[in-house]
């Protein structure tokens, strides 16, 4: 049989009961003087903003809209936007990171919570010679509860909300990324077929001169050497379509990947340039960009989770505190566990200090400590290269207009001088090399001006991404509501002939 404890005299009894309700009480007053414990906020580190852009800044300045690439004015791209957003793997990807730190937010936060867990067991003994056999059984509840004292747990779960932002942060950084590439492409594979045209529409100018160089042969206005040098020059306008056709099927691939589709099974319309609109953008003040960047809003986040890492590296080195209590029955019959007089009750608190460990929880408050440094000129060094894709998108826009305009003029004049030259040609006015020259330089005009549009458009892909697109974290960005920890300086007048926008 099983041995049964003396039973306690009366005064025990009452005394025991009271003594379970002094620790519970002391225990809850603990609890309530460490609630409001846990890591100090801090500010992003201070950066010193520009009050305006180089390359000048608009008189009403405005941010792009979330749709931004709507501007563009091509149904058939913002179907593919919205396809790449829903089928890009990597933007999948990051979706799942994002679940992942969410995962792991719910898992910190358990740790602030008591747990609770259920036990139970039953016994059989049997003697070998003598006695009769006994049957004894237990079950309860054992709660457990760490206090917070300080600030590890609360600070634990205040790192993994951190890193849950940015991760959040980080899928909005893909989808601008993505987003971005997408239209890129598209306007590439545009301008390929544009090029197309053009190099077809080389070839059959050259084909014309080459049965007007044959014809001149034919009646001996013209040599043997010009009729050569004109197949020669067919043979190279030809030469030219299958490299720009490889270029062609190498983009749409690209923008296949982009979309998350297999090329083989994946192309688009045979559009030119001359269906896009080029949208205006007018970008913000400096100072607002750091609301409007997901990925400096990333770095913000990082830094903070790496703040409250710092904390609980800092509290590991204090004792912790570990309050226990359970509740059950014990009986050594098995049909009468749950009688009143078999209850049981416990509560215990334990302090487990660190005493020796060769100096390794100090060594990770300093690894804490200086992975927040790392952070804090990470944080800086995303804020200046925010500032200067935004400055550099700028001036690629303001370059590429200037040549453009240029370029334009070079185009109408080698199309004059090739006209002129022919016609000269024909009336035996002019040699045949001032028609070739003539014609070469209007194929390349033709080729730079392509390049030029492109790379135009392509430039306020740019200026969007680099503004953050149209994401905005549901925040009041304007001069008045910007971040407390920027510091502009006062804005300075634009130079004389500064442009008004770029765009």
């Amino acid at each position: 049989m099983t041995a049964r404890a003396p039973a306690a005299s009366a005064p025990a009894r009452r005394r025991a009961p009271a003594a379970s309700a002094l620790l519970l009480a002391l225990a809850c007053a603990v609890l309530a003087g460490c609630a409001g414990r846990g890591p100090v906020k801090e500010p992003p580190p201070r950066v010193d903003l520009p009050a305006a852009w180089s390359e000048g800044a608009p008189a009403h300045p405005e941010w792009p809209d979330r749709n931004w690439w709507q501007g563009f004015g091509s149904p058939e791209l913002a179907h593919l936007v919205d396809e790449g957003q829903a089928g890009n793997l990597e933007l999948a990807g990051a979706l799942a990171r994002v679940r992942q730190a969410e995962a792991g937010a719910r898992i910190a936060g358990v740790a602030l919570l008591p747990t609770a867990s259920f036990y139970g067991g039953a016994s059989r003994t049997v003697p070998l010679r003598s006695g009769s056999a006994g049957t004894s059984a237990d079950s309860g509840v054992q709660v457990s509860y760490e206090v917070d004292f300080w600030g590890k747990n609360k600070a634990g779960a205040a790192s993994a909300q951190a890193a849950l932002a940015a991760n959040r942060f980080d899928r909005q950084t893909v989808a601008l990324t993505v987003t971005s590439g997408i239209v890129s492409t598209y306007l590439q594979v545009l301008s390929l077929h544009d090029r197309l045209a053009v190099a077809r529409e080389n070839v059959a100018n050259a084909e014309h001169v080459l049965a007007l160089v044959e014809a001149q042969k034919s009646v001996g206005a013209a040599s043997s050497l010009d009729l050569a040098r004109q197949r020669s020059a067919v043979a190279q306008q030809k030469a030219d379509i299958p490299d720009l056709q490889q270029q062609e099927r190498e983009a749409q691939a690209a923008l296949a990947i982009l979309l998350g589709k297999a090329p083989q099974t994946f192309s688009i319309g045979r559009k030119g340039l001359d269906t896009i609109t080029l949208p205006e953008v007018s970008p913000g003040l400096p100072s607002e960009l750091l609301a409007r960047r997901p990925d400096i809003r990333r770095a913000e986040a990082s830094l903070a989770a790496a703040n409250a890492d710092v904390a609980v590296a800092r509290a590991n080195l204090f004792p912790s505190i570990q309050l226990t209590g359970s509740m059950g029955t014990q009986s050594s019959a098995l049909l009468s566990l749950l009688n009143a007089p078999n209850l049981l009750a416990n509560v215990s608190a334990s302090l487990v200090a660190p005493i020796f460990d060769g100096g390794r929880l100090k060594r990770e408050r300093d690894l804490a400590i200086a992975r927040k440094e790392e952070l804090v000129e990470a944080y800086r060094a995303t804020v200046i290269a925010a500032l200067s894709e935004v400055d550099t998108a700028l001036g690629q826009i303001r370059s590429l207009d200037e040549q453009r305009r240029l370029k334009a003029t070079e185009l109408e004049q080698a199309r004059r001088a090739y006209d002129l030259s022919e016609i000269r040609y024909k009336a035996g006015a002019e040699d045949f090399m001032t028609v070739l020259d003539t014609q070469r330089a209007l194929s390349d005009v033709q080729n730079d001006v392509g390049i030029l549009k492109l790379k135009r458009l392509q430039a306020t892909v740019a200026l969007f991404k680099a503004l953050g697109g149209g994401w905005q974290d549901g925040q009041d960005v304007s001069a008045a509501g910007a971040p407390a920890h920027v510091r502009a300086p006062p804005a300075r007048p634009a130079p004389p002939g500064t442009p008004a926008a770029a765009g």
